[in-house]
């Protein structure tokens, strides 16, 4: 049987090529799709509030993508019309990006139920229960 580690890595690798090729026509990669739904969770948990700091949106998804990444997914919205700058080091969707997103997220729907296929709801929470426990084991050792 092979390590957690490796199959940590090949999961997010086929997820990552999955759903690059899936958003593709949407013109998005996976870490633009993260970085519109941070930014469109924001604004709709602000009721409309002040537009979410670029600052933020690198914070959330830190443990999914580098900064360059993710500022290269930023720009790349930005010239796409999916987002717009209200104030400077700020984003907000723009109609039309949200519009848009709404479609592109009737294509992840359906591809996390392929990703899903054969794997029971309570499998499915062990499985990241598992991971999260994991994760704060690492992130903070117990003192010794």
């Amino acid at each position: 049987m092979k390590p957690i580690g490796y199959w940590l890595n090949r999961t997010d690798q086929a997820l990552t090529r999955s759903m690059d090729s899936l958003l593709a026509e949407h013109g998005l990669t996976r870490s633009a799709w993260q970085v519109l739904n941070v930014v469109r969770e924001a604004q709709d948990a602000l009721d409309g509030g002040p537009p979410t700091r670029d600052h933020d949106v690198l914070t959330v998804l830190a443990a999914n993508a580098d900064a360059a990444t993710l500022t290269a997914a930023v720009e790349a919205l930005l010239a796409d019309g999916w987002a717009t700058r209200p104030e400077p080091g700020r984003l907000a969707l723009t109609d039309d990006g949200r519009a848009r997103l709404a479609g592109a997220a009737e294509r992840v729907h359906a591809f996390r139920g392929l990703a899903t296929a054969g794997i029971p709801p309570e499998e499915y929470r062990t499985a990241v229960s598992v991971l999260e426990r994991m994760t704060r084991n690492l992130e903070s050792p117990p003192a010794t």
